[in-house]
């Protein structure tokens, strides 16, 4: 018989589960300023919230290649 510890060995979930999960069960949103789902509208909104929170981003980022 074999056992492990809580959160030790056994299947993983896919990060988009484990955001998924964060939103219906605490409220909480992680979300890329890469993601291809956001249009840009969308994710200049998310840029802006997050420097208005947590200040800018350190470094200047790659622009995207087609956007």
């Amino acid at each position: 018989m074999k056992w492990h510890p809580r959160g030790y060995g056994g299947a993983r979930r896919d990060p988009d589960q484990v955001k998924r999960d964060g939103w219906q069960e605490q409220q909480m949103l992680a979300v890329s300023l890469d993601d291809d789902r956001l249009t840009w509208p969308e994710r200049e909104l998310v840029r802006q919230l997050g420097e208005k929170l947590y200040g800018k981003l350190p470094a200047v980022r790659e622009v995207r290649n087609g956007r």
